[in-house]
């Protein structure tokens, strides 16, 4: 892979998406960094998610709601969409990283990475259901 030039706009794209739990999209990435960065356009802001994700800092997350999503913690996790509200969790779990050699075990193959999408009602959505 090439190396890279230092950007203060990708590293402040990067450190943003660290500093956060959610998985946020390029426009809110955009309009929450705009607010320090007056000068930054949305254009920089995905061509560097693109970046970001070729080089393994952060990981894209596709077929959510339509848009794609950008998650910073890049280890070995899946994700959990509630069917309600829409938000995104992260799911650590021990068999993780048992997936792709059970995988493996049916297909004739080489598998080396995988991602697991859980859907269901948040808690945040089960308490507003049971409070109405």
């Amino acid at each position: 892979m090439p190396t890279l030039n230092y950007s203060k706009q990708r590293q402040a794209i990067l450190d943003h998406l660290q500093s956060r739990k959610d998985h946020p999209t390029a426009e809110m990435i955009y309009h929450t960094l705009r607010k320090s960065m007056p000068n930054l356009s949305a254009g920089t802001v995905y061509r560097n998610l693109g970046l970001l994700t070729e080089l393994g800092q952060v990981k894209k997350l596709t077929g959510l709601d339509g848009v794609d999503h950008y998650d910073g913690d890049v280890s070995a996790h899946s994700h959990f969409i509630c069917q309600c509200c829409g938000k995104v969790d992260d799911v650590f779990f021990d068999a993780d990283a048992l997936l792709n050699e059970k995988a493996a075990e049916h297909y004739d193959g080489s598998i080396t990475s995988h991602h697991v999408y859980f859907y269901g009602t948040c808690k945040a959505c089960l308490k507003n259901k049971k409070e109405k």
